[in-house]
C-alpha cells in the first residue's frame, strides 16, 4: 500500500527514534553489501539514483544525460521492472530505447549482446553488486537530506556520508538549501557537486489566463507546484496522492466533477498522466519539462573523462 512521507521523516519526533532500531538493521545490511563482489560489464554504465526515497529527479537527470551523451554512444536505458513505476518506465520510452527487466544484471547483459556502448540505469545505487563506471546520487533542494536518518525512522536509503563514493552530487529543484550545500562540503571529498531546474518546453498549450486544479501523485508535488506558479499558472485547487498512484475510474470523475463546477482546467505532471488509463486522459494536460543543468557545459566534460 502506498503511503504519504510521514512528517517526522523531515523533522525528528519521538517516532524517528523509537524507529531507530530498525534503522540500525538497515545500516547493516548496507555495511554487508559493500562486501558483496562486483561484476563490471563489458558496456559503459552510468546509474543515476538517490540517497532520500523519491521525488529527486532522477529520471528527469537520466534522460538529460541521454540527450547530452546519444550522439556519441549508441546509448540504452535500464530501469528496473517495478510494477508500481511503469510510468517512470513510460517517461523513459518516451525518450529512447528502454530494457527493463526484473534483475539490473540481465538488463546489462542484454544490452551488451544488441551493441549498446552506454547504458544509463535510472536508480540503482544500493545494488553494490554492479561496478558502475560513474554514480550519480540526486536530491531535491527543498527536502534535502530530511531528518538525516535511515528508513524506516527517517528517508535515507543508506548514510549520507555516502556521498564520498559517488562521482557526481545533483541538487535539482528551485529552492536554495544551503543545509545541503553544508552536508556536500562535508562529506564531498572526490565528488563534483551540480544544480539543475526544470524549465516547461509545452506552455503552448496552456491557457495562462484560466484558472487550474492540479492533481499529482509523485515523490514530491511541492517541486510541481512551485514550478507551475513560476510559470504564472493560476492553481485554485490542488489533490494530491501518494508517490506512484494508481489512480481508478471513480477518483478521475470525481476530478473532472469539481473541475467543472469550478470552471477548472486540469493539470498534472507527465509521470502522472501516463499512469492514467486512455479512457481517463481526455480534458486532462501535462506539463512537460526539461531539466536545465547549471554549467552543463563544464558536466558534459567531466562526465565524458569518466567515461
Amino acid at each position: 500500500m502506498k503511503i504519504f512521507k510521514p512528517t517526522f521523516w523531515e523533522k525528528r519526533s519521538i517516532i524517528s527514534y523509537f524507529l531507530f532500531p530498525l534503522s540500525l538493521i538497515v545500516l547493516i545490511i548496507n555495511q554487508i553489501k559493500k562486501l558483496l563482489p562486483q561484476k563490471k560489464f563489458g558496456i559503459k554504465t552510468i546509474c543515476v539514483g538517490n540517497i532520500y526515497i523519491g521525488g529527486t529527479g532522477k529520471t528527469s537527470l537520466a534522460i538529460k544525460i541521454y540527450k547530452i551523451l546519444n550522439k556519441k554512444y549508441r546509448t540504452v536505458f535500464i530501469k528496473k521492472n517495478y510494477q508500481d513505476q511503469i510510468d517512470e518506465i513510460k517517461q523513459l520510452k518516451k525518450n529512447g530505447i528502454v530494457i527493463s527487466e526484473k534483475n539490473r544484471k540481465k538488463s546489462l547483459i542484454l544490452a551488451q549482446k544488441r551493441k549498446f556502448e552506454l547504458a544509463i540505469l535510472d536508480d540503482g545505487l544500493q545494488q553494490k553488486n554492479i561496478n558502475y563506471d560513474v554514480k550519480i546520487v540526486c536530491f531535491n533542494s527543498l527536502y534535502g537530506t530530511g531528518n538525516n536518518l535511515t528508513i524506516p525512522s527517517g528517508p535515507l536509503r543508506e548514510k549520507i556520508s555516502e556521498i564520498k563514493n559517488y562521482d557526481f552530487v545533483f541538487v535539482n529543484g528551485e529552492y536554495s538549501n544551503q543545509n545541503l550545500q553544508n552536508i556536500f562540503k562535508k562529506f564531498k571529498k572526490k565528488s563534483l557537486f551540480f544544480k539543475a531546474k526544470y524549465k516547461p518546453i509545452n506552455l503552448k498549450n496552456f491557457n495562462l489566463n484560466k484558472k487550474y486544479l492540479m492533481f499529482s501523485g509523485i515523490g514530491n508535488p511541492h517541486e510541481f507546484e512551485k514550478t507551475l506558479k513560476k510559470y504564472k499558472f493560476k492553481i485554485s485547487r490542488k489533490i494530491l496522492f501518494p508517490d506512484h498512484y494508481e489512480f481508478n475510474d471513480r477518483e478521475i470523475s470525481k476530478i473532472k466533477n469539481i473541475a467543472k463546477r469550478n470552471k477548472l482546467e486540469i493539470i498534472t505532471t507527465e509521470k502522472d498522466f501516463h499512469r492514467l488509463k486512455n479512457s481517463q486522459k481526455k480534458s486532462i494536460k501535462f506539463l512537460k519539462v526539461d531539466l536545465i543543468i547549471y554549467n552543463e557545459n563544464r558536466f558534459k566534460k567531466l562526465l565524458l573523462k569518466k567515461l
